[in-house]
């Protein structure tokens, strides 16, 4: 999901409650190295959090972040994210454009003329 930033999270979700989680993946130490920007994502979710290998070194996933461990087949919740709630007009932004990206994607289902990229809020690779 492309944020107003013009930060891409891997992950986007809504909670039953209206909370906003955010998951960054990380493939490899060099990966978590390389990215820094994953701070400018904490501004637009209630919660953020990093999904790793088993094999990551853990100690490096900042307290201020998540975490899950997954492998092709199961994530487990090692640690739950803090929450910081987003400011109202934030949150409703931020949903608005969620529901919007989630509109067009089911569109995308439903009718065959649909491209990526044509919503406004996704590239073509998305």
């Amino acid at each position: 999901m492309t944020l107003a930033n013009n930060r891409r999270a891997d992950i986007a979700a809504m909670g039953p409650g209206g909370d906003i989680w955010m998951i960054e993946i990380k493939s490899s130490i060099q990966d978590f190295k390389s990215d820094s920007k994953w701070r400018e994502y904490m501004d637009y979710c209630d919660r953020l959090t990093f999904a790793v290998a088993a094999d990551f070194p853990q100690a490096l996933i900042p307290p201020e972040a998540g975490l899950i461990v997954a492998d092709a087949f199961y994530g487990a919740v090692i640690r739950d994210a803090p929450e910081a709630r987003l400011v109202p007009a934030r949150r409703k932004a931020v949903t608005l454009r969620f529901a919007r990206l989630a509109a067009a994607r089911l569109t995308a289902f439903t009718d065959a003329g649909w491209t990526p990229g044509d919503d406004g809020l996704t590239s073509p690779l998305s």
